[in-house]
Parts: structure tokens; C-alpha cells; sequence
């Protein structure tokens, strides 16, 4: 911070400083509609609530939470989870709550204090830094009222203050600005590919076939080890290894003992392909990836099925392609995943039908995606390197704004 620039307590600022409670705690549930309820993901980094992800309690609760009633003005920053989100309350907020993962700052009334500034200062890196001297180094991942109370703020004189908060609006305008186009761009991208490989296997010519997956392929479930001081040393591929289309880098991969020996029908084998089949987050149930080239012994978790081609018509990256295209994952729904899948099995796998050209035709086909899947992301990668940039820029900013340098 700029030498010469006062240091006050956040607690010193503030009339209160405190924190709600979970309504379920105190025998109350949420409900469709009523009073808001903000949690760390109902503010997203930038300080701006998020609609979809507020909740509602009822007017009773609310009147039980007393203690926690935000007011309009009200800045809201996070102490657990997602350390460090911060947000004013706004009029079209209130009435609304709150739980304990999030503080309530209600500065003082003054002259010398602009409770806007306060607030970017909560984002910047003399805040963070603190946040990191109080973990000192443990991953500790809640900050307690003391700590924030404890918090140094640099205050400037009121004219600066407003000052640097004109500068960083503006500047944070733009930047909001250039990361909402570099995300649409983004978006368009894989939209593209998605729409191209939607088109090849709905504009079918002559000589394509239709078959179960199940008399193209056979099955196995991973298996759920007990890991043991005896028995093999294996490397094994989870849910967390679905990269792309490709299995994860082999040094990245868990190694686990099992106990016994491995059998060699659960060990993995070049053109394999591996399936999500559950793990508690229903939007990566049904993910595929193709594995590659396999030079040492690899199996595969409980959360998985494998399954491996036996037809010599059907070629393992046209259908590891075939199976991210919007066309199989309607023939999941219509084979009875449904829309609140919980796990993916192997009947469902079995009944799903597979729209196929002749070999040639497939070697064409999965150039052409191969090559456009490649281009789509070199895109994503230069957009979301662009995001990095801003987000970069806009902790740049902060920084320079609370060391006078702006």
C-alpha cells in the first residue's frame, strides 16, 4: 500500500461484523419461493448475485435468523468455501439472509469512508495476503469474525478514494466487457464443432448401417479395490482422468495395491473405451474417453465400464466421436437414462444404437473431426488464455490502485 497512507481496522470501520446460520439447523427448510437467501454461490467473482443460485426461506425463518438480516449496503464476504467473494447488498436484494459462510459488514456512517472503496479493497491483494498470513501456510478453509474484524484497510483521503473508485469502475467496465465477448467466442467454438458433428451422423448416405452397441461390443464394470500391503502395484484411471477424448497422462494416474492378483480382464488395452458410470455429479455420467497406447498395466475404477469392440466394422474413434454427439445422448434418455440419471449401466450401453458408414467413409469421417476437433481447441485454448490475461489485468489493477500507483 502507498507509504504514508493511514491503516484502519475493518472492525474499527464497521458497526457490525457477524454471520448467519444453515435455516435446516434451527428445524427450517427451504422452499420455491419466499425471502432470499444468499450463499458463497449465489456471488460470483466479479460481485454480482446470481440468480438462479439464491435460495428462498420462509418469513418465519427469516424473523428466527434475526441476527443475520441483511440490510441494503450490507457488504457480503466470503469466509468459507470460496474465500475472499465479496458484494454489496443491493435494494432489490433485501429482504434477504444469509448462512455462515458468509460475513455481514455494516460499515459506520461517515464522512471519510466510501463504502465502495472499502469493498474493492476486501478483492485486492493486500486483503488476500492477509487471508494467507491468518492460514499461515495450512490449508485452513474458513476465516473467523476476529480475522476479518482484524483486517487492514489503507485509507486514503476521501477525494482519492472516490478517485481510484472511478478509475477501477471504469476499468473494470471494459475488462467485464472484453471477458463477455472472449466467452461468447468461446461458446461459438464449441458450439461449431458440436453442430458439425451433429450433421454427420444426421446426414447419412449409402451404405450406412444401424447396430446395438452391445453386438458390436462387450462389457466390464471396474472394480472397487481394497487396497492391501500384498497383492500388485497398479496404476488405475478414475472419473478425475477424463481429459478429451484421450486418457489422462499415465504419470498423472493413482497407483493403488490391491489385494490379490490383478485378472487380465480388468486390465485396460489399447482402443478401449471408458464410460462414466457414476460418481455423485450427474453431468459427467456418460462421459467417454479412448484409450491410447497402453505400455504398462492400467485398470479402471468402480465409478467406470469399459467397453471393447469385437467387430471389425466398427471403428473405436468413429464411435468414441458418435458417443459425444447430441444424437447419443437422446439414445441414452430413449434407452432409459432419463433425465435424472443417477448411474449408467450396461443394459443401457448394450441397447444403444449405432449409426455407422463402411470403414473407408469412417476413416474419413473421423479425420475430418479429428482436425476440426484440434482447431476448436486452439481456440478455446487462445480464448480462455485471453480470460486468464483479464482476469490477470484486473488483479493488476486492484494492485496498483492500493499501491498509488494509478
Amino acid at each position: 500500500m502507498r507509504k504514508g497512507w493511514p491503516v484502519r481496522r475493518l472492525g474499527d470501520l464497521s458497526c457490525l461484523i457477524t454471520k448467519g446460520t444453515t435455516p435446516t439447523s434451527i428445524g427450517h427448510a427451504f422452499v420455491p419461493e419466499g425471502i432470499n437467501f444468499l450463499k458463497v454461490e449465489s456471488i460470483s467473482e466479479n460481485g454480482q448475485f446470481i440468480e438462479s443460485k439464491i435460495a428462498r426461506i420462509t418469513q418465519e425463518c427469516h424473523d428466527a435468523l434475526r441476527r443475520s438480516q441483511l440490510k441494503s449496503g450490507d457488504i457480503l464476504f466470503s469466509i468459507a468455501g470460496a474465500l475472499g467473494r465479496a458484494a454489496f447488498v443491493t435494494e432489490d436484494i433485501v429482504p434477504a439472509n444469509t448462512n455462515q459462510a458468509l460475513a455481514i459488514i455494516r460499515l459506520k456512517q461517515s464522512d471519510d469512508v466510501l463504502p465502495k472503496y472499502v469493498l474493492k479493497t476486501l478483492a485486492t491483494g493486500t486483503v488476500l495476503e492477509q487471508i494467507e498470513k491468518f492460514k499461515g501456510g495450512v490449508a485452513q478453509q474458513n476465516l473467523s469474525l476476529a480475522q476479518v474484524r482484524d483486517f487492514e484497510i489503507p485509507l486514503p483521503p476521501l477525494p482519492e478514494q472516490q478517485r481510484i473508485v472511478g478509475i477501477l469502475d471504469e476499468a473494470f467496465e471494459g475488462i467485464a466487457t472484453a471477458k463477455a465477448n472472449a466467452e461468447k467466442n468461446l461458446l461459438n467454438a464449441r458450439a461449431i464443432f458440436e453442430s458439425h458433428l451433429q450433421s454427420v451422423f444426421t446426414q447419412r448416405g449409402e451404405g450406412w448401417v444401424e447396430r446395438r452397441l452391445g453386438d458390436l461390443a462387450t462389457f466390464r464394470n471396474g472394480i472397487n479395490f481394497t487396497k492391501s500391503s500384498l497383492g500388485d502395484s497398479v496404476k488405475i484411471v478414475g472419473v478425475k482422468d477424463f481429459r478429451n477424448n484421450f486418457l489422462a497422462p499415465l504419470d498423472s494416474l493413482d497407483t493403488v495395491t490391491i489385494d490379490g492378483k490383478l485378472p487380465d480382464t480388468d486390465i485396460l488395452k489399447e482402443n478401449d473405451l471408458l464410460f462414466v458410470r457414476s460418481n455423485g455429479n450427474t453431468e459427467l455420467i456418460g462421459r467417454c474417453l479412448l484409450v491410447g497406447v497402453v505400455a504398462e498395466t492400467i485398470t479402471h475404477s468402480g465409478f467406470t465400464i469399459r467397453a471393447r469392440i469385437h467387430s471389425s466394422s466398427l471403428t473405436p474413434k468413429y464411435l468414441c466421436h458418435f458417443l459425444k454427439s447430441n444424437k447419443a445422448k437422446r439414445e441414452m434418455i430413449d434407452s432409459g437414462i432419463g433425465t435424472n440419471i443417477k448411474s449408467l449401466n450396461q443394459a443401457t450401453l448394450s441397447a444403444l444404437v449405432i449409426p455407422f458408414p463402411p470403414s473407408a467413409m469412417q476413416s474419413r469421417i473421423v479425420c475430418q473431426l479429428d482436425a476440426l476437433n484440434a482447431e476448436t481447441q486452439r481456440l478455446e485454448s487462445l480464448y480462455q488464455q485471453k480470460l486468464d490475461a483479464l482476469d490477470e489485468l484486473k488483479k493488476s489493477l486492484l494492485h496498483q490502485a492500493f499501491a498509488g500507483q494509478l
